[in-house]
């Protein structure tokens, strides 16, 4: 089956060229003209990769690609015009894969595509992470307590699975902001408490008595190395 690509790219020839060029090298591409389509688009449907223009007309691309990676890791390429290397570097640290600097010839965009898809094809299934009666599935972003899926929200998911990543160690609000690569609002307006509390609420037996995610006043949050 054909690998399928969303571009998001504000420039219709530049976006019907790349389409075009890729379709026939065997990709199946859907073009979003703005980062909020393109952020609709990738979360109503499954991507093999992303190719991203950071210069788009409702947003920021790398806003884009720090909303993404929140919730997903599939492979982006950005596309840049910008002569500000200050641009590529945070775009690969919050989580891009690849950059292209425009202009490009179409070759290369295709070999950088098939790369970034090959290092994704080559990593390991991230194995599921047992706790006794707790299961939290990272392929899947799945998490089930005896066995019945627990509700969580793509946040929420991401938020637990970075806790029970380090079992033991106190994490602060901006350690979980880094390590979640979610905006800086999240841990300043004290939101990770309320999720933390939708947490409690889907995988504790009594979320008043959280036996799993414990506070640490003044801290932040550890994620109880022992469990039943």
């Amino acid at each position: 089956m054909a690998d399928r690509v969303l571009l998001i790219e504000d420039d219709r020839r530049l976006a019907e060229m790349v389409k075009s060029y890729l379709g026939e090298a065997g990709f199946r591409v859907t073009v979003a003209g703005s980062g909020g389509e393109g952020i609709a688009l990738h979360r109503r449907e499954a991507f093999d990769a992303l190719i991203l223009d950071l210069m788009l007309p409702d947003m920021d691309g790398l806003d884009v690609c720090r909303d993404i990676r929140t919730r997903s890791a599939t492979p982006i390429l950005m596309l840049t015009a910008r002569g500000d290397a200050m641009d590529r570097v945070v775009g690969l640290e919050i989580g891009a894969d690849d950059y292209l600097p425009k202009p490009f010839e179409p070759r290369e965009l295709l070999a950088r595509l098939k790369a970034i898809l090959r290092r994704g094809r080559i990593e390991t299934r991230p194995e599921t992470l047992t706790f006794g009666r707790l299961e939290i599935d990272p392929g899947a972003r799945r998490v089930r307590l005896d066995g019945r899926d627990c509700a969580l929200t793509d946040y929420q998911f991401a938020l637990l699975l970075t806790l029970a990543r380090h079992p033991g160690r106190v994490l602060s609000r901006e350690t979980i902001m880094d390590l979640t690569r979610s905006e800086r609002l999240e841990a300043f307006d004290r939101s990770i408490d309320v999720h933390i509390s939708r947490i409690r609420a889907a995988i504790e037996d009594d979320p008043k008595k959280p036996q799993r995610v414990l506070t640490v006043r003044g801290a932040g949050y550890v994620f109880a190395r022992t469990q039943d």
